[in-house]
Formats: structure tokens, C-alpha cells, sequence
């Protein structure tokens, strides 16, 4: 099955389907869920190009939390809230966004949450390795998207917090 034909499962599984078509972490969540809030899905694939593997491959937030944070603050501006307005509602749900994240996976930064440190070769090819990329990170894709359809409204959110 393509990613774009992931019906099943929704909007999680079409992120973690693109994700499994070679796409990093931010590619998939900004895939699945940019139409919604007006990305075309080629400029969702190059604006997460450089956020996988915790943002440039850096450890630190994990590229779908990331990625999930652009898609409320592209909520939060497509409300017809005044700019400040827009932009304080986008500061609370993404924070809220990431204490949630944070509580179902004991984390949100990549490298706590990989065990492994992929700003080194060495740290990269062991995680590729190790099976990660296959077998962990669609968990935090799939986590990232389940928790977006709780604070989104659309197909299955409910637009309040989860």
C-alpha cells in the first residue's frame, strides 16, 4: 500500500506509511498532516528534510514532535486570530503537544528517546544497525500523529487537548 492511499488507521498510519517510504520522522508527520493545514505534500517533504534524527541529526527534539509543532502553530495561524493572538495559542498547544508527548514516550528529545546518538557516523550506522529507524522511531511517529488527532480538528480530532 503507498502512503498516500493509508487509509486505515487515518492520519497516523499515514504518516508512519510515509515514514516506512523513505522519508525521516518530520517528513511523515508534515505529510500527513500539512494538507490539512495548507502544505502542499512536496513542500511538507522539503521543509522536514533537514528535521529528522532530532533536527539536523542532532539529538535534541525529535523530529516528528517538531514537525507536529509546525502543524499547530500552521493551525493556530489559520484561525483568523489576530497575530499575537495566533501566535500565543500556537506557544500553549505546542507546549501542550510536547508534555504529552513527553508523558506517552518518557521523552522528546531523539537521543534519549533512541538510546543513540546520531550526530556521529558511528552513532548512525549502530542505529541503523540495530534495526531503530525500522522497528522504534515509527512508534514516535505514529505517537506524534495519534496525539495531533486529539488536539486537531478534522478527521478525527477533536480539536481539544487529549
Amino acid at each position: 500500500m503507498s502512503a498516500a492511499g493509508a487509509g486505515e488507521g487515518g492520519r497516523p498510519a499515514k504518516a508512519v506509511a510515509h515514514f516506512r517510504a523513505n522519508c525521516n520522522c518530520a517528513q511523515a508527520i508534515l505529510m500527513a498532516y500539512g494538507p490539512s493545514v495548507g502544505l502542499t505534500e512536496d513542500l511538507a517533504r522539503d521543509l522536514g528534510a533537514p528535521m529528522g534524527g532530532g533536527l539536523a541529526m542532532s539529538g535534541s527534539t525529535c523530529g516528528a514532535a517538531a514537525a507536529a509543532c509546525l502543524v499547530l502553530g500552521l493551525e493556530a495561524s489559520s484561525s483568523g486570530m489576530p497575530e499575537d493572538a495566533a501566535k500565543d495559542r500556537a506557544y500553549v498547544r505546542a507546549a501542550e503537544f510536547l508534555s504529552n508527548f513527553g508523558a506517552v514516550h518518557g521523552a522528546v528529545n531523539c537521543r534519549d528517546l533512541i538510546g543513540k546518538d546520531l550526530s556521529t557516523p558511528e552513532g548512525r550506522e549502530k542505529a541503523r544497525g540495530e534495526g531503530v529507524f525500522e522497528t522504534t522511531c515509527p512508534r514516535f511517529v505514529e505517537g506524534a500523529g495519534r496525539i495531533l488527532d486529539a488536539m486537531l480538528p478534522g478527521e478525527t480530532g477533536s480539536g481539544e487537548n487529549p
